[in-house]
């Protein structure tokens, strides 16, 4: 430990890993090693691709580790031989045994993208869409052996806008989420950070998404169908069937009226310039831009001039 600056180790996957990763470089942190998950198979021809934080720690010129446990042996000691302050992790998608967390003598922080306890778990983004949260935020959390349950040393909170999608709300808590870390850090250092005990009531788990529920039950309301499209942007994508081929919905809002009860939910009940109108069990969703299987993405506008009529039904066999 040298002043403010720490000796770090860090783990991570996704792109929403990476401001965090860029944030600690920028502020001179020693990164000691970059540890995240293998090359996966991706694109038609399931070419092996490198996660989005292995690719910026090489370009950053950072020495990458990519285990596939944290349990075995070898990756502890790999770990301690870091000589690291602390251990930073955001969305690494390892579990970190108890011999993990209890390396570096600073503690793991990790960043959470919720406002804990509400929404542990592995996908807090969507889930808080998916409720209606009007707000959320991020955790800088100590991390111990449960499932985000660690104290918490800082919070940030982040609106909900009626436009976001998992996308969206993802890249502002990124970046919020950056930022409250190094804070955090630097208050480490200095010793003057502590952590509070998160409160056992409010807390909430946000489970991992399945792609099974990005199909659309039509019965649903239209408010929370019109959640789940923004939900699942980028994956898994909400979808429905229409004429026996499934359909990718990749944005939506509501619009006035409630036909679900003269012509039952998933009937196409207007087509207009400013979308495609679907009754739903309370309400009517009004679709702006879909996808047909191997075809681009199109504004409903182009959908519906393709021949889609009035009195058909999505989500039928």
């Amino acid at each position: 430990m040298r002043g403010s600056r720490l000796r770090v180790a860090f783990a991570g996957t996704p792109p929403f890993a990476v401001p965090t990763l860029d944030a600690l470089y920028r502020a001179g942190h020693e990164i000691r090693g970059v540890f995240t998950q293998a090359d996966r198979p991706a694109g038609r021809g399931r070419v092996l691709r490198p996660s989005a934080v292995k690719q910026r720690a090489l370009d950053l010129g950072l020495p990458v580790e990519q285990p596939t446990s944290f349990r075995a042996a070898e990756a502890i000691d790999a770990l301690r031989a870091l000589e690291i302050d602390v251990f930073v992790v955001v969305a690494y998608g390892l579990i970190l045994p108890p011999a993990a967390l209890a390396v570096p003598p600073l503690g793991c922080l990790n960043v959470h993208a919720s406002l804990l306890p509400r929404w542990r778990g592995a996908a807090p983004i969507q889930r808080a869409i998916l409720a209606g949260d009007a707000l959320t935020g991020v955790s800088i959390m100590s991390m111990d052996a449960g499932l985000d349950t660690g104290p918490v040393f800082a919070t940030t909170p982040v609106d909900i806008g009626p436009a976001d999608t998992a996308q969206s709300l993802a890249d502002r808590l990124a970046v919020a989420g950056a930022a409250l870390l190094c804070a955090t850090l630097e208050s480490l250092a200095r010793g003057q950070a502590s952590a509070t005990p998160q409160a056992a009531a409010g807390a909430t788990y946000a489970g991992k998404i399945d792609k099974s529920e990005a199909m659309i039950d039509w019965r649903a309301d239209a408010a929370a169908i019109e959640r789940r499209v923004r939900a699942f942007v980028p994956w898994p994508v909400a979808e429905t069937v229409w004429r026996g081929e499934r359909l990718r919905i990749l944005q939506a809002t509501l619009a006035a009226g409630d036909a679900g009860a003269d012509v039952g939910p998933g009937t196409l009940v207007a087509t207009s310039a400013q979308g495609i109108d679907v009754a739903c069990g309370r309400g009517v969703l009004r679709i702006q831009r879909l996808q047909r299987p191997n075809r681009n993405p199109v504004d409903a506008r182009a959908f519906a001039n393709a021949g889609v009529l009035v009195g058909e039904r999505f989500g039928a066999p």
